[in-house]
């Protein structure tokens, strides 16, 4: 009877296994900021925008006495609101719309939709959680179909109209309405369309 040894075989795939995560692991040739980021430590850092002490927060959250991205200190505006939607399109319900500063504000939540079972229409399934407010910019595209529209294929409307619709219809009807939204880089909202509801 032939016994077949395989213990150096196996030797030999786990020591070049090592060696490649090894590799994979420790012999970047980037030692530049971006390197140390990923790598899970924080760069040097930066000086704040308005020329006062670096902050030293780690990336992802808000130093100690303000408010984290898309909320704000009780009775002031929110501060980087929609930068976590930047580039994207988003489904979402509108809770409320101002303009101020010569700019449209709209406080939204991610919701779902899901198409009618008898309509060529859509159901709007509401989102849980706090509402958020984002920033239009001021060339935003605002397609309205029914209810908000006055028909059932969207329509263009001006900025000022979208939020006197909005603000005209009860809390209860706004809860049954939904919007697909478009953000630039920055988190800003360059279209809303609302969707079709019957």
């Amino acid at each position: 009877m032939s016994v077949v040894h395989r213990r150096p075989a196996t030797v030999r795939c786990l020591t070049a296994l090592t060696l490649g995560m090894l590799a994979l692991t420790g012999c970047s040739t980037d030692d530049g900021p971006a390197a140390a980021t990923a790598s899970g430590t924080s760069a040097a850092p930066a000086p704040s925008p308005d020329g006062t002490a670096p902050s030293t927060a780690p990336t992802g959250t808000a130093p100690s006495g303000t408010a984290p991205t898309g909320t704000a200190p009780s009775g002031t505006k929110p501060i980087g609101t929609g930068a976590r939607w930047a580039g994207t399109k988003q489904f979402v319900q509108i809770d409320d719309a101002r303009t101020a500063d010569g700019r449209t504000y709209l406080s939204v939540r991610p919701a779902q939709k899901k198409p009618h079972p008898q309509f060529e229409a859509w159901v709007i399934v509401p989102g849980e959680g706090p509402y958020t407010e984002v920033s239009m910019t001021e060339d935003a595209q605002v397609l309205l179909s029914v209810p908000l529209g006055d028909a059932k294929h969207p329509a263009s409307y001006a900025q000022a109209d979208f939020v006197g619709r909005l603000t005209a219809r009860p809390s209860s009807d706004r809860a049954l309405l939904g919007y697909d939204l478009s953000f630039d880089g920055e988190g800003r909202v360059t279209r809303v369309q609302s969707l079709y509801t019957p």
